[in-house]
């Protein structure tokens, strides 16, 4: 976990605006949630998950969840600031990049899992390119014998940032509407056969993204 210390004082002070003007806007939004009952169900001594989720999309499914949550942030300067601010949310964060080799970090997040926390990932993160999906995400489900749940969102009122991901920030009173994916399972033979796996799964996730947008309109006409 990122120590303030590490950070100067101009950073801290905007990670501290940010994080105000983010809650804020949050208690605006008109949340709905889809898929996520069984989750919230489980015992305590059932498999924890691996939740992947778009990079771009961070903002408005971190305020939703907002449950006890591993995130995997990038050892980069921007992650530093990202690791903080996700704290805010209740998650905490295991530093270093899955689909970069980061052997340390996906051995770190196994054993996570394997303490009852599940974790999230963003595949076409840190830096892209947007919705590719790199398999540390499904190497790491593998190891742990964790399912991969999808969560996606779909906002109709927003602004969009010019970055790589198109980062989403809901407007004031937007609706913003959630899909969890259905459990997804790796039972493959060997941990090369489930990283090979990578379109399949930004496939499953297109689906879900399409699915949350009928949600979505679903809603605005009811």
């Amino acid at each position: 976990m990122t120590s303030p210390a590490t950070l100067d004082w101009r950073t801290r002070v905007v990670i501290t605006l940010g994080s105000w003007l983010i809650h804020a806007l949050g208690t605006t939004w008109r949340v709905q949630v889809h898929g996520r009952q069984a989750l919230l169900a489980r015992a305590p001594e059932a498999s924890r998950v691996v939740f992947t989720l778009w990079h771009g999309q961070l903002l408005p499914l971190l305020w939703a969840h907002r449950q006890p949550t591993a995130a995997m942030i990038s050892e980069h300067k921007d992650g530093d600031m990202l690791a903080r601010l996700v704290e805010t949310f209740g998650f905490f964060s295991v530093r270093g990049s899955s689909s970069r080799g980061g052997t340390r970090v996906l051995l770190e997040a196994v054993q996570v899992l394997k303490r009852g926390a599940d974790i999230a990932i963003t595949p076409d993160g840190p830096r892209g390119p947007r919705y590719s999906f790199a398999p540390g995400a499904l190497v790491l489900a593998h190891r742990a014998s964790a399912p991969v749940v999808s969560m996606v969102a779909h906002v109709d009122r927003k602004w969009q940032l010019r970055s790589w991901d198109g980062f989403e920030i809901p407007k004031p009173f937007a609706r913003v509407t959630i899909e969890y994916g259905e459990p997804v399972t790796l039972d493959d033979p060997d941990v090369r056969t489930a990283a090979a796996r990578t379109e399949e799964f930004a496939q499953r996730m297109r689906e879900a993204v399409a699915r949350v947008e009928v949600l979505a309109g679903e809603r605005a006409r009811a």
